[in-house]
């Protein structure tokens, strides 16, 4: 759960800037890969997040600047980034200057749940994270370069000069 806005924004600029960088290694063509036939595709799975930030934050009263989740996927991977770029910011931009430490604190119903705003802001991040696991699979499968984030990527290692873990 966050605390602070500024704890929030040091978080959110590292996740937004790093399901950007995923974003930008998408192609057209591999938006469609899924793992099963009956699964979510990559491009499914990236313009759910762009989505997400307009839905989830609407319910606790921001106006971000994405489409509305009923908004057809694009069959454009650049899009689906641009638009995301633009949805992540705004969600940086809106939290500081609508909310306070003490906004954090305030409860909604959240899914049948109650969340406070801070942990609302920390499940959006979990949420990123969870669906950007999900695409690097299908990024693999689709032979696509998949970007490190928490570290090297198995791409990256030859960068610094050493050889990728098994």
């Amino acid at each position: 759960m966050f605390r602070t806005i500024e704890d929030f924004r040091t978080s959110w600029d590292y996740e937004a800037e790093m399901t950007g960088k995923l974003l930008l290694n998408l192609t057209d063509e591999s938006l469609g890969q899924k793992v099963s036939e009956d699964g979510r595709t990559l491009g499914f799975l990236g313009w759910h997040l762009a989505v997400t930030l307009h839905e989830m934050l609407g319910l606790v009263g921001l106006a971000i600047d994405a489409p509305a989740p009923e908004t057809p996927c694009p069959t454009s991977a650049a899009e689906i980034a641009r638009v995301y770029g633009i949805g992540g910011k705004s969600v940086g931009e809106e939290v500081s200057k609508n909310w306070t430490a003490e906004t954090l604190l305030i409860e909604d119903d959240m899914y049948g749940e109650t969340w406070s705003r801070g942990m609302t802001l920390f499940y959006l991040i979990l949420h990123q994270t969870h669906h950007r696991g999900q695409m690097t699979v299908l990024m693999r499968q689709a032979g696509l370069r998949v970007p490190g984030i928490y570290g090297p990527a198995k791409e990256e290692w030859a960068a610094f000069g050493q050889e990728p873990l098994p």
